[in-house]
């Protein structure tokens, strides 16, 4: 059995693994547009921020270990530019050479993950301007920041766009922070906005919010500032930061089904409405155990998931994914903030009767020296008392709360049973209520 996979990153490789250490005798053939497999584009801005050393070091494994220890015919600089379901073939080109290419397939995996979104920008040509996706990208920024760049302006107020600003502040830069929205961090309900936005302007991080970016103004071929429809800024550097849409365009002309975000839609066992076509990952479709609807969220953690799923069932074994439920976490300065099911935008989206709650408590015993206040958010279906989506941010203890709430958001549990949950407790952990339960009784 000849399997052809379309990228070389989470998806992709979790799946090869999986077919490769099955009984299945199959032959592997892994085209990848760049030169890097398997690496943690999550650590990206720690490597900026100088947290990370060497870029190399978020490299999973190296492609050698695919090669020789597993018999994977992994290439590099392959980009794939059309797929043909009816004959079952791939084509495409090799970029550092310029010839075409045509591989066959008995089942095809596509894990073409993701590309930044860019927008036509004018002066978007302008030496200065960064994108932050690859190692290349991270490497191509973190030389471009040995020259004389003092300030750097980020587009975007998203989870990249504020771990980007909070590296680049410990790297020594100022920062500013333009984002369209009139909030950042808009995934988050208001009150988590709020302080995100406290925490920022804390560390000196200028927001620059409800203004949307026109083009980029520069100097002898490289950029100078930014223009919005508000306001002109100054910036020795821009990186833009303004979400990822999935790589798909490359299958026009398929049969293959897309949701509205461009994603692939795939059923639990990953199979598209093409046989022998599956795909995992950044360019597929998540079913989203909440909204009860597949939706579009990149993560990682999702790809992984995903792309081993995938490879069972190449490989012919049979697995599903059951879905997701919404959780992220990130950091940002002193702040953890995390979430895991709805927002109450969401909730009203989609025409759910909810009442929600936020309140401030403690993560520990009050009394004990690192007490430190934990702001939750929480909401719940009215008729059912189902749980509906946990938000939280503070120092320390929201990832905790995140990862219950996560849980029994999984399991559909209602508020009720959240109150009668045996979580741990001890001074130095915990509240005698935890604060998910505490929350869980205000509802």
């Amino acid at each position: 059995m000849k399997v052809v996979i379309i990228g070389g990153d989470a998806a992709g490789m979790s799946a090869a693994m999986q077919i490769v250490r099955s009984e299945t005798k199959a032959d592997v053939t892994v085209l990848e547009q760049g030169a890097v497999y398997s690496y943690a584009q999550c650590g990206l801005p720690y490597y900026l921020g100088g947290i990370v050393d060497d870029a190399h070091e978020l490299i999973a494994r190296p492609i050698d270990f695919f090669r020789d220890k597993h018999g994977i015919d992994a290439r590099i600089y392959h980009q794939v530019q059309s797929v043909d379901t009816e004959h079952q073939t791939v084509s495409g080109t090799v970029l550092d050479s310029g010839e075409t290419f045509t591989e066959p397939y008995d089942k095809l995996l596509i894990a073409s993950g993701a590309a930044p979104i860019f927008p036509p920008f004018e002066g978007r040509d302008l030496a200065g301007i960064h994108v932050l996706k690859t190692i290349p990208d991270a490497e191509t920024i973190a030389k471009d920041l040995e020259e004389d760049v003092l300030n750097v302006t980020v587009i975007g107020g998203g989870y990249i766009g504020l771990e980007v600003a909070e590296n680049l502040v410990h790297d020594g830069r100022n920062v500013r922070l333009i984002d369209l929205a009139e909030r950042v961090g808009n995934v988050y309900d208001a009150e988590i906005s709020e302080k995100i936005a406290a925490e920022a302007e804390k560390q000196g991080v200028d927001l620059v919010l409800g203004e949307a970016v026109e083009a980029f103004r520069g100097e002898n071929g490289r950029v100078t500032g930014v223009s919005t429809d508000k306001g002109d800024y100054n910036a020795d550097m821009v990186i833009v930061a303004i979400g990822v849409k999935p790589n798909t365009a490359f299958l026009a002309g398929t049969g293959i089904h897309l949701h509205e975000s461009g994603a692939i839609r795939v059923d639990p066992y990953m199979q598209t409405n093409i046989d022998h076509v599956y795909a995992a990952g950044d360019c597929a479709t998540q079913y989203h155990r909440i909204k009860q609807k597949d939706d579009f969220v990149p993560l990682g953690t999702h790809a992984n998931k995903q792309g081993r799923i995938a490879g069972v069932n190449i490989a012919g074994g049979s697995k599903t994914f059951h879905g997701i439920v919404g959780s992220s976490i990130m950091q940002f300065f002193d702040l953890t903030i995390g979430k895991t099911g709805l927002s109450e935008n969401e909730a009203k989206n989609l025409g759910i009767d909810y009442r929600a709650i936020g309140f401030e408590t403690a993560p520990i015993a009050h009394y004990m020296p690192d007490s430190r206040p934990i702001f939750l958010r929480m909401i719940k279906e009215k008729e059912t008392d189902k749980l509906l989506g946990v938000q939280g941010a503070g120092e320390t203890g929201v990832d905790k709360r995140v990862d219950v709430a996560a849980t029994a958001l999984y399991h559909g549990m209602t508020t009720h049973d959240m109150e009668n949950l045996d979580i741990s407790y001890a001074p130095p952990y915990n509240t005698a209520w935890d604060p998910i339960q505490q929350g869980a009784r205000r509802l």
